[in-house]
This record gives C-alpha cells, sequence and structure tokens, in this order.
C-alpha cells in the first residue's frame, strides 16, 4: 500500500501543466536538437549532442518525478473543506508573533507545494504541525532553532 501524500487542487494543476509542457514542448524540443547533433558527425565530440542528451535525461527524470508525484498525490480541493474556524490542511492563518506583534499569514499546502516565499508552508513544516487543530484566538508555541515562540491565531481563512 502506498502512502498518499496532500496536495491542493492548484498545487496539482500546477504539476500537470509543467507536465503537459514537458511532453508536448521540451521533449520534441529535445528530439530534434538531438537529431540535428547528429547531423554533425562524430559524438565523441560533438558538444551540441552531448548538451541535447544531458536535457533529455534532465527533462525525461522530471516527466517521472511529476508522474510519481500526482500518482501518490491526495488531491484535496480547498474550497470544499467546511469552514469550522480550525487550522487545517489548505486553509491560510494569520498569526501574530507575541513577541515581536509581527503579524505573519501562511497557506498551509503539501510538501511539493511548500514555498515560504509565497507564504505558502509544507503540513509537516513545525509551525503547520502547531497550528493543526487549532481556531482563532488560541496561543501556540513554535518551536524554533533561537527558541520557542509564542504566536496568537488571528485568521483562519478556507479559500
Amino acid at each position: 500500500m502506498s502512502t498518499k501524500f496532500p496536495m491542493t487542487e492548484q498545487g496539482a494543476e500546477k504539476l500537470r501543466l509543467e507536465l503537459e509542457d514537458l511532453k508536448k514542448v521540451q521533449r520534441p524540443r529535445i528530439v530534434q536538437a538531438i537529431a540535428e547533433a547528429r547531423e554533425h558527425g562524430d559524438l565523441k565530440e560533438n558538444a551540441e549532442y552531448s548538451a541535447a542528451r544531458e536535457q533529455q535525461s534532465f527533462c525525461e527524470g522530471r516527466i517521472n518525478e511529476i508522474e510519481a508525484k500526482l500518482s501518490n498525490a491526495q488531491i484535496i480541493d480547498v474550497t470544499k473543506i467546511p469552514h469550522t474556524g480550525k487550522v487545517l490542511f489548505g486553509t491560510t492563518v494569520t498569526m501574530i508573533n507575541l513577541d515581536t506583534d509581527q503579524a505573519m499569514t501562511y497557506q498551509i499546502v503539501g510538501d511539493d507545494e511548500a514555498d515560504v516565499k509565497a507564504n505558502k508552508i509544507s503540513v509537516n513544516s513545525p509551525i503547520a504541525r502547531a497550528l493543526i487543530g487549532k481556531e482563532e484566538g488560541d496561543v501556540v508555541v513554535v518551536k524554533t532553532p533561537g527558541g520557542d515562540v509564542d504566536y496568537e491565531i488571528d485568521t483562519v481563512e478556507h479559500l
């Protein structure tokens, strides 16, 4: 039995679009580049051929990786999750650092979608694990390398 990994519908769609581009645009372009490089003769000293083969290897590896991720994904449409006021997978949480009064907003997503710059954190991250199941007004303690930090959950949004 394989373990399913949670992924938002948006995250799955992003992977599907990348997979389609790799299969329909990148793969044919690389095959054409390999064919053109072959026409130049001796393959041992042909840098264009070597580069095209390397691109092909990367492209095929990425296709396999995306197909595996999608096949092991438990795709969750966060718009269909009932609004309970609790922090769940897919919710967007605004929390306030009780020491600095600094507000931070994160959406809790699957591992493959996590992107701190886009305010998306993995459901398996220490922050998300501290938040899951809590409600607006709750205070959570997040263990960080610099010590424990107290946050108050300000808002929980189901987008």
